[in-house]
């Protein structure tokens, strides 16, 4: 179950899953594509498992290490903030080249989101004009209905597992207090409540636990406040995750990687993003820009601290993040 699942990921997510389910094909200027999972660590990359009698490496894919389910047998459900059905969110998110999106359309034309928790404070105002598919009522009674929202999908399409995974915006940093998200039971006091300092994705990822569902964090903000790490260590449920690192992030941390590791000291990062999608919007404000900065300057940290042999304990590279949206 995604989290903003009327967004780019979500969409695109959905869209790939029943192209590769149904083998689509489609032409393009560079000539006709078919779906594949290529991208996917999972699906598209392999594992060295030693060499053979001859000495040659021997490779095997991922996905045959251990019983994986296979992202066709997947079932996509969620909640957005809009009401859009998912097929009109994926024209609207223009990612897909339209002869892949006629054929998509028709199969996802009837997918409709749950309505979402949506608390403004915690978005860029420029959202406003999404949330006309929401929540309301109190906090405690917003995070039942989520609750209920997965028992009941759960339920519907007879699941083994539902795993949430947040793919909405990113919100600004929650504040950490004392008697508000320090400690489970702190935090499910202030739920009931309604404490301001409580972000949707918190609440999202307190519902998840106490369902028993493993929670993954796609956006940069701090979600998993100590409250919420409390709560999932004392119910045995999974939670991870600090932001979705596929690009210029990922790119960054394999760089800084390779150099750190070689002896080489790199002492300044300067990282520039030009977003023109939904996401660059929402971070055009200054509270949700933050959630990202941090998350992208702490992606080397793990790196440097690898390493006192270039960098002293308290010494880190000048490390600057741009996003400019267009």
């Amino acid at each position: 179950m995604l989290v903003g699942w009327g967004g780019n990921n979500g969409t695109t997510t959905t869209a790939g899953i029943i192209a590769n389910k149904m083998g689509m094909t489609w032409r393009t200027k560079e000539g006709t594509h078919k779906a594949n999972y290529f991208g996917s660590l999972t699906q598209a990359s392999t594992v060295r498992l030693g060499n053979d009698k001859y000495g040659n490496s021997v490779f095997v894919p991922f996905n045959r290490l251990l019983p994986m389910v296979h992202p066709n047998d997947l079932v996509v459900g969620g909640w957005d903030i809009s009401k859009l059905t998912i097929g009109e969110a994926m024209l609207r998110s223009q990612v897909l080249d339209v002869g892949l999106q006629d054929q998509l359309y028709p199969h996802m034309k009837d997918m409709r989101p749950l309505p979402s928790i949506y608390f403004p404070d915690f978005i860029a105002a420029n959202q406003a004009e999404r949330a006309d598919n929401v929540l309301t009522g109190s906090k405690q009674e917003q995070l039942e209905i989520v609750r209920g929202h997965i028992r009941d999908f759960k339920s519907a399409h007879a699941l083994d597992k539902v795993i949430v995974l947040w793919t909405a915006n990113t919100e600004r940093f929650a504040a950490i207090e004392e008697g508000n998200n320090d400690t489970a039971e702190n935090l499910l006091a202030a739920i009931e409540r309604g404490e301001e300092e409580l972000s949707p994705s918190t609440l999202f990822a307190v519902a998840s636990v106490l369902e028993g569902c493993s929670y993954i964090n796609g956006s940069p903000q701090n979600t998993f406040v100590p409250g919420v790490v409390d709560l999932a260590e004392r119910h045995g449920v999974y939670i991870g995750g600090d932001d979705f690192k596929s690009g210029q992030t990922k790119m960054k941390s394999v760089l800084v990687d390779f150099l750190v590791s070689a002896g080489i000291k790199p002492t300044s990062i300067v990282s520039y993003n030009h977003l023109g999608n939904n996401d660059g919007k929402n971070l055009s404000a200054p509270q949700t820009f933050r959630s990202k900065e941090i998350s992208k300057s702490n992606v080397v940290d793990d790196m440097v601290a690898s390493n006192r042999l270039l960098y002293a304990e308290d010494e880190h590279p000048d490390h600057v993040v741009v996003i400019k949206y267009v």
